[in-house]
């Protein structure tokens, strides 16, 4: 797959203290491996344990995000998965998460990630219980000694894909489809829908923007139903926030482009999702995400877990990412030179402070 083109969003490598920010085993088992990780002769001990929320570790969002800058890490570090390196333990609902936390404590993991804003309270409640443990919290903060805090300004990122769609749309109407309403997925929602009234502003036409939540992270079925309701009432652009919720917009989509005639399109989440965007027609190779916004979930996953192995954990810091600090951004995608334009124009804005974007709908 061709490495995504990105809005000046950089190696997301995150130079300074980056912090961090998942569908699989199912249960609250671990994703495990016979190898003993790779952890020989004087290597320091160093080990990381990913807990995921319920869109799991293959949700095509930023938990698998997270699990891929893991995988970086232990290849760059000579640590394999299983006991000795990193491994993932999959929650399948929200009462998985304190047990799993208990297992990789159990297994000897130094360093725990809680993937999401829901494992909030059970990292704090374990953070407090195991002092010398390292643990991670993307989306939300912990203020505790040994918990390291990341949220990121995924409103900035949304507000660029609302630009784009604006730009985009051949029907005037756009859509955005939510995983679980709260304040983490209310920024994508409050972002994008003031990018598209923005841009609709600029080119002086009417954009409405269809707005619903599917109450989950993980029901593709759910994610399909509302995309399939918002296509047929006009809707081209579908932008998710919705975890592997969003598995079903993708499906929805490449349904209608495979058998009808007006081309629809959907904007990715988290991570570039142009590959869940190919599909056949006529015998040729197309592609119906127009683009994605971006979270350095891996990157900066990676970069705490080095500064973990390196005795250097900044436990007791939140750290903040957005535009500036290319923790956020959007991919180029399949978008005209004109939506490009627009889009770097009002990057610039942001990062300048010319632009606020709001944080609520």
């Amino acid at each position: 797959m061709k490495k995504a083109k990105l809005f000046s969003f950089g190696a997301v490598a995150m130079a300074g203290a980056l912090l961090l920010g998942a569908c699989g085993n199912g249960g609250n088992s671990a994703g495990t491996d016979a190898s003993d990780g790779g952890n020989s002769g004087d290597k320091p001990a160093a080990t990381i344990a990913l807990i995921t929320d319920t869109g799991g570790v293959d949700d095509r969002s930023f938990n698998q995000s997270a699990w891929e800058g893991f995988k970086e890490w232990g290849e760059e570090n000579g640590f394999s998965r299983g006991a000795n390196g990193y491994q993932y333990f999959q929650s399948a609902n929200e009462s998985d998460y304190v047990p799993n936390i208990d297992q990789a404590l159990n297994a000897g993991f130094n360093t725990i990630f809680g993937i999401g804003y829901k494992l909030q309270p059970a990292i704090k409640e374990q953070a407090e219980l195991n002092p010398d443990t390292n643990f991670v919290i993307v989306d939300e903060v912990v203020d505790l000694p040994n918990v390291a805090s990341a949220t990121f300004k995924d409103h900035e990122a949304s507000y660029l894909a609302g630009i784009a769609a604006a730009y985009s749309t051949q029907t005037g109407t756009v859509g955005f489809i939510g995983g679980v309403e709260g304040e983490v997925i209310g920024r994508f929602e409050a972002g994008f829908n003031a990018g598209v009234e923005a841009a609709a502003k600029e080119l002086d036409k009417k954009v409405e923007v269809k707005n619903q939540y599917a109450g989950d992270f993980a029901a593709p079925d759910k994610g399909r139903s509302i995309a399939q309701g918002m296509y047929a009432q006009g809707a081209d652009i579908i932008f998710h926030a919705s975890g592997g919720t969003g598995n079903g917009v993708f499906q929805e989509a490449k349904a209608r482009n495979e058998s009808g005639d007006d081309k629809v399109w959907v904007i990715g989440v988290d991570r570039d999702q142009t590959a869940d965007g190919d599909y056949k027609k006529d015998g040729k190779d197309e592609n119906f995400t127009l683009t994605s916004t971006l979270k350095g979930v891996g990157s900066v996953s990676k970069d705490l877990a080095q500064k973990a192995l390196e005795g250097d954990f900044p436990g007791g810091k939140h750290e903040v990412y957005g535009l500036k600090e290319d923790g956020v951004g959007l991919t180029e995608g399949q978008l005209s030179d004109e939506a490009k334009a627009a889009v770097d124009k009002a990057k610039e804005q942001i990062i300048a402070g010319e632009i606020e974007v709001p944080e609520q709908p």
